[in-house]
């Protein structure tokens, strides 16, 4: 990346729709010392430059070197103070939290009953929105003030919120817990991908049990049921129970749309709830609830009430393009799918700042599988490189791995085999390293090693002896893992029955769909 993606004033004045450009300088402008500071004038350079150039803002005059780390850092400020005020950036959770201010600066000048009359409601509209974590706050101020202003009988009212802040400790702390389970399975996916033994299994599966907190489902409200099917969630992803997944994705999403107003408070959540409950059906192989799910999915974040602001634009793109192209994947549609690539290229690069460099590797790694799919096996290299070459990329171990072995079988393919075998070498080092040499892995590169000494008359019987010996592992619960990455079993039919792989797949899903 240039300095100029890196450096974050740029970024947040890049990021301002043009309202927001506007309210920000109707917000300076309010008083006429700003009409000429130094903020506002690098605030305009910026907003016209197309990168970050601290050599063309100091040759500007505008502001000296020894000042411009101070007026960055102002500027910095008063976007972030005028976007607060921005109304699209007002929420239930903002107008709650400026409500408690409003009784605490109340409550210090002495005017408790009308700190109280205000926390009251606060309350109120913090519980009927699941704010249990401000709800408790407010609690713990009204405790406070009521012992200083007694507007009831003490003894009712102290029993009263004594009750309501055991109970919201209480709830929290689940939540809490919960929340802190499943960040770290989280952790553990994106670090080291699925499990890869029994043991790793029983490892994973005793540790969720002894952090799992004690609860009565029945007293379990929205948030702590949506932070518990979660954790169930990722458990399962970790141990490949994608069944599972799937139960535990369906009632996440089935959660907000028994509560739609949810939607509109927490729409990130909804977002993720979909894309894990298409993901599980997409591993599943479930080809018709897979496609009615992604359609809906799709019409639903296109209606005009639901919310709109930075991020979740960056989420719906990379959820509805992820899905799109696994749907391609599915259906045998790569050529589709190729058609979509220079605005799905284009988009990454908009929305680069938006999304982690994971999922960009991602979205590599499947533009690679559409090449592969259409026979354009350079290109498929030319992507895996991407992936390959990235020293910085510290997660997800297994599509770093499947990476490399798609790519000896990319290189196999196109005929270049000049340097296949340190490719193998390379790879098979890599896999060891990575302690993820699996048996499928072990079948691919053995096979492709000795593939040379194969007489050419002996070649479709040398990939019908693999694809047999491979096809064991298609269900295996470890080793299936491969085939979620590279569907090597259609590769080797494609092989042997001279046609391409993606109309293999293709006539695959055709089968199933009338079965």
């Amino acid at each position: 990346m240039t300095k100029g993606q890196k450096d974050n004033l740029f970024l947040l004045v890049k990021s301002l729709t043009k309202s927001e450009k506007r309210q920000f300088k109707l917000y300076v402008g309010r008083l006429d010392v700003n009409s000429d500071s130094k903020f506002l004038n690098l605030f305009n350079i910026l907003d016209k430059a197309s990168r970050y150039n601290e050599a063309e803002i100091l040759k500007s005059g505008i502001v000296k070197k020894s000042q411009l780390a101070n007026v960055k850092a102002h500027l910095y400020k008063q976007i972030l103070i005028s976007l607060k005020l921005n109304p699209s950036h007002q929420n239930i959770r903002s107008q709650i939290r400026e409500q408690l201010d409003f009784a605490s600066i109340l409550y210090h000048k002495g005017l408790y009953n009308q700190s109280l009359k205000i926390l009251d409601k606060s309350k109120e509209l913090a519980l009927q929105n699941e704010e249990k974590n401000i709800a408790y706050e407010i609690v713990e101020l009204e405790k406070i003030i009521e012992t200083q202003y007694i507007t009831r009988s003490i003894n009712n009212r102290a029993e009263e919120l004594i009750s309501e802040a055991e109970n919201l400790n209480k709830l929290n702390v689940i939540a809490s817990k919960l929340s802190n389970l499943s960040l770290q399975l989280y952790s553990i996916i994106l670090k080291s991908g699925y499990v890869k033994s029994d043991a790793e299994s029983k490892e994973i599966s005793t540790y969720f049990k002894e952090q799992l907190p004690e609860f009565k489902i029945s007293e379990l409200g929205f948030r702590e049921k949506l932070l518990l099917y979660n954790a169930y969630l990722w458990h399962s992803f970790l141990i490949q129970d994608f069944s599972r997944c799937f139960r535990y994705a369906k009632k996440w999403v089935n959660l907000y749309e028994s509560n739609p107003e949810m939607i509109q408070l927490n729409p990130v959540s909804y977002l993720k709830g979909n894309q894990y409950l298409l993901e599980a059906l997409y591993f599943i192989r479930d080809h018709s609830r897979f496609e009615k799910a992604f359609l809906d999915f799709e019409n639903r974040i296109s209606q005009k009430d639901f919310p709109k602001d930075d991020n979740i634009e960056g989420l719906c793109f990379l959820y509805l393009n992820n899905n799109r192209f696994n749907l391609f994947f599915m259906q045998g549609r790569f050529n589709d799918g190729l058609d979509h690539l220079d605005d799905l290229v284009k988009d990454i690069r908009h929305y680069q700042d938006r999304i982690d460099e994971h999922h960009i590797m991602v979205f590599y790694y499947k533009i690679a599988s559409l090449y592969f799919g259409v026979g354009d096996y350079k290109n498929c290299i030319r992507y895996l490189d991407k992936i390959i070459s990235n020293k910085s990329l510290k997660m997800r171990e297994d599509l770093l791995c499947f990476s490399r072995v798609l790519n000896v079988v990319a290189h196999y393919e196109a005929g270049l085999d000049y340097h296949l075998e340190s490719l193998l070498r390379s790879t098979y080092k890599f896999l060891l390293k990575m302690n993820d040499l699996h048996k499928v892995q072990k079948e691919m590169i053995s096979f492709i090693r000795g593939l040379p000494d194969i007489y050419p008359h002996d070649i479709k019987d040398a990939f019908r002896g693999l694809h047999q010996r491979l096809k064991v592992y298609e269900d295996h619960p470890y080793e299936r893992r491969a085939f979620l990455y590279l569907d090597i079993l259609s590769w080797l039919e494609s092989r042997i029955e001279n046609i391409p792989v993606n109309e293999v797949i293709r006539n695959k899903y055709l089968a199933e769909s009338k079965s």
